[in-house]
């Protein structure tokens, strides 16, 4: 899909998507990019919409929330089931309504897939026969994970370097869908692109790695500090849903399981958290629509604004 100036519709309603790999600072750069705009923020991170996960997923806190309308944050629970096709046809739906009152929307978030399914969608994927599902989760019983990451691998090495690879619902998925058509779920994904009837524009923020994951470290202490492992904790009930399968929350139920150390179990979440980064940066980069700014950079958000403005 071509992005550029000339094929746009200056009469259409312009989508400003904010991307970019964790911590890197897409939520601050989607309020300001907001206020400027004078327009509201669709966020695009797949964990933030759950209300019961907070610490571990960086929400943006209250302040954040009241400097620019957000939707998608704290939107659903985690037992509800919410899928990225689900999203695409919600988050359509409500751009419909925005696009009314606003000529330009944010989508903020590090989550390719859903940053996909709204700007152009998905062939549709085939349903499988629940004894594949159910072989599959019997493998993860009883050989782990690894076993399926290392298949996942060996028959979509595409999707492999993208997905999170400590949630086995996402790889299950992935495998299924394979059993059941013989392609690759990435196939599928790389479909033809569905035309929106907005215009869109792609920003994404990037730093040297050895400082974005100085910044991930961080923020992991930062979430310690501000109670990570309480609310692990309290989720320990409900640990088996699929929101709960991802970093930041396995790592600490393996704590609590008596398997790691405390100190051990935020390692992980460090390592895995920035092993999780790179996958996010592979994914946006093989996007050339997607253009490019240093989030380290004074007037980041001024030439972020200055894009908008010539694109539109």
């Amino acid at each position: 899909m071509n992005y550029e100036p000339s094929s746009m519709n200056p009469l259409s309603p312009t989508l400003i998507v904010v991307a970019g790999p964790t911590a890197i600072g897409k939520t601050a750069a989607a309020i300001k990019l907001a206020q400027h705009f004078n327009t509201a923020v669709v966020s695009a991170d797949s964990r933030q919409f759950f209300r019961e996960m907070t610490i571990g997923t960086a929400k943006p806190d209250e302040s954040e929330l009241a400097a620019a309308k957000h939707y998608f944050i704290n939107s659903h629970s985690i037992s509800e089931s919410f899928s990225v096709g689900d999203f695409e046809k919600q988050g359509l739906s409500l751009l419909d309504e925005l696009f009314k009152v606003h000529d330009k929307v944010i989508l903020a978030g590090g989550s390719g897939l859903y940053i996909k399914a709204i700007c152009e969608g998905f062939d549709n994927l085939p349903v499988a026969d629940i004894s594949v599902r159910e072989k599959l989760n019997q493998q993860l019983e009883r050989e782990g994970i690894t076993t399926l990451q290392k298949q996942l691998q060996q028959v979509d090495p595409d999707y492999y370097t993208q997905v999170d690879l400590n949630n086995p619902q996402r790889i299950i998925r992935a495998l299924e869908v394979f059993e059941t058509s013989g392609k690759p779920f990435s196939s599928y994904r790389n479909a033809t692109v569905n035309k929106r009837p907005f215009n869109i524009i792609k920003l994404a923020l990037d730093m040297p790695r050895e400082k974005l994951y100085e910044r991930i470290n961080l923020r992991v202490d930062q979430m310690a500090k501000q109670g990570l492992a309480e609310e692990v904790k309290s989720l320990l009930p409900h640990r088996e849903l699929n929101a709960l399968n991802t970093v930041g929350y396995s790592e600490l139920f393996d704590y609590f399981d008596g398997k790691t150390s405390l100190d051990e179990a935020l390692l992980l979440i460090k390592q895995n958290t920035r092993r999780f980064a790179k996958r996010q940066l592979t994914w946006f980069r093989k996007d050339k629509d997607f253009i490019w700014f240093d989030a380290g950079a004074p007037d980041v958000i001024d030439q972020m604004a200055k894009a908008i403005e010539t694109s539109a």
